[in-house]
């Protein structure tokens, strides 16, 4: 009989980790396969074990993005951001400690790790600003002015009622014409009555 060892938290781990891609792989598209995102440029990390939990929060000038590395230190993280994406990678090193009897139980992430995040919108990726405070990374991404995904709301009424008033110049300047023309023809009859 074949001993399999088992690790629920891994397990676990890995569909988290699927399930945050086909997440964002709903949300944004499968932007691997159709480039419509910059994140080729984004270096892999090839042996990342696990992801960060994040969170994202818009503000009226910023989108605020948070990552959980409790336990990371600044140096240990490799940020990299585009106009539309950001990667989040790095080390969690296990500490060298000998225990006597040895670990009982442990659910920290140990290992390479790396979460690339597509953005909603288009930011000014060379804007960004980071800080590291409790284990909460958060990096604040000023919103791009130019848009790639602008929508314009076309107001219907706006436009009949510039066709209307188009429509009364029109005629008010047919009204003057034929009021221009009828007092020149008036003119013209009365200098040709008073002529005979």
């Amino acid at each position: 009989m074949s001993q399999r060892n088992w690790h629920p938290l891994k397990n676990i781990d890995t569909l988290r980790h699927q399930m945050n891609n086909l997440f964002d792989e709903l949300v944004h598209g499968n932007t691997e396969k159709t480039g419509l995102h910059s994140q080729s440029s984004i270096p892999k990390v090839e042996n990342a074990t696990w992801q960060p939990a994040i969170e994202i929060k818009e503000t009226n000038t910023n989108l605020i993005l948070q990552a959980q590395v409790p336990g990371i230190e600044p140096k240990d993280l490799d940020i990299h951001v585009t106009k539309d994406a950001v990667s989040i990678s790095g080390e969690h090193k296990e500490q060298k400690v000998h225990y006597e009897k040895g670990v009982y139980r442990s659910e920290f992430n140990y290992g390479y790790f790396q979460r690339i995040v597509p953005l909603p919108m288009c930011v000014e990726y060379k804007q960004v600003a980071a800080e590291i405070h409790n284990g909460i990374l958060t990096l604040s991404l000023p919103k791009s002015r130019v848009q790639n995904h602008d929508v314009l709301k076309l107001d219907l009424s706006m436009q009949e009622k510039a066709r209307e008033a188009m429509v009364q110049q029109r005629q008010h300047q047919e009204h003057i014409e034929e009021t221009m023309h009828s007092r020149t023809q008036a003119e013209i009859n009365a200098s040709s009555s008073s002529t005979t």
